[in-house]
């Protein structure tokens, strides 16, 4: 497990762009390794980047077979950290995630034995698969980065983050995710269908080893950590945190929602935007990252009013919403 310890503000090196110059070669290394086993989703790739740099975790939603789980596990094999795969099943219990204490005999005491989530990556499987009870096991430690077990509380390795796959098309056996679970993943993502030329070159691929054995880790647990301190100093400008606010007051406001933005949506979309500034090489954020990333970070967070309702799967008639929403609120120049 990798943890690191930041430096006091005072020994903090003040913010310089050179900082973003010395550290693109890291990054280009690391988008270019995961590319190299899922071919034609760049863009997929660089959010699932955004997400990691700003702190976040991140829910990969999309038909089966399309490449969620082979996603998050070339993000998790690329950097050198501890990586846990569950498979979420109806009968799992919220302990096989924490952790449970074990009495032992000898010291008359109780010890804990901790679970698979004492990570730093962790991939939770068709996590739609499993009860809401065992689902609320992951709440605490998304939001807080720590566990409690018979009113212990235990920190967990930094960095730390969960991808979560699910299949939107599936509902027999499945527990849709609450507004609470949603709501702390930063991002959401689509993978979509590889175009022909992509798809042959992922059948050629499948030889006798599949390209994640030849994946080799480019970066540290440290030097993520590091990373993720310098996206933090990324400049946002005041017309553009305006420009976010009224964004996020228009999802509370339109009666086109029943259940607009929450505080914690506009702080990953204000951290996101730092971080998708920070991998294309800008020490200040510019109004289209902001736009950019409405879509993926909102969309699960909100919902459309029935009486607005245009037939369409609920995620997609969030995002035309959103859309919409976007349409109407001026762009700072």
């Amino acid at each position: 497990m990798v943890e690191l310890i930041l430096r006091p503000v005072r020994e903090q090196k003040k913010w310089r762009p050179k900082l973003v110059i010395t550290t693109a070669g890291k990054i280009e290394q690391l988008q270019s390794t995961i590319e190299s086993v899922i071919h034609g989703k760049a863009d997929v790739v660089q959010l699932s980047l955004v997400a990691l740099l700003a702190g976040g975790h991140l829910l990969i939603e999309d038909v089966p077979g399309v490449g969620k789980t082979t996603l998050a596990q070339a993000l998790a094999r690329s950097f050198d950290c501890s990586f846990q795969r569950l498979q979420f099943t109806s009968d799992m219990l919220p302990s096989d995630i924490v952790g449970l204490e074990i009495y032992n005999q000898k010291r008359g005491e109780f010890d804990f034995k901790p679970g698979p989530i004492f990570a730093n990556v962790i991939l939770a499987d068709e996590i739609n698969r499993t009860t809401p009870k065992t689902q609320s096991a992951l709440l605490e430690a998304m939001a807080e980065g720590h566990v409690t077990v018979e009113q212990d509380t235990y920190q967990l390795p930094k960095p730390f983050m969960v991808l979560a796959t699910q299949n939107p098309v599936e509902h027999h056996g499945t527990y849709p995710l609450p507004e609470s679970q949603l709501d702390r993943f930063m991002m959401r993502l689509r993978m979509g269908y590889p175009d022909a030329e992509d798809e042959k070159v992922i059948l050629r691929q499948q030889t006798l080893n599949s390209p994640l054995d030849h994946i080799r880790p480019v970066m540290s647990g440290n030097d993520i950590l590091e990373l993720q301190h310098e996206v933090r100093q990324v400049a946002v400008d005041e017309s553009l945190v305006d420009y976010l606010i009224n964004i996020v007051r228009a999802s509370r406001e339109t009666e086109i929602l029943n259940l607009g933005v929450s505080p914690r949506g506009s702080l990953a979309l204000y951290h996101a935007s730092q971080a998708l500034a920070y991998i294309e090489g800008r020490d200040f954020v510019i109004p289209d990252d902001i736009k950019r990333l409405v879509v993926p970070i909102f969309a699960h967070r909100i919902i459309v009013n029935s009486r607005f309702s245009i037939g369409l799967r609920r995620s997609d008639e969030a995002e035309a919403a959103l859309k919409e929403i976007l349409r109407n609120i001026n762009v700072p120049l």
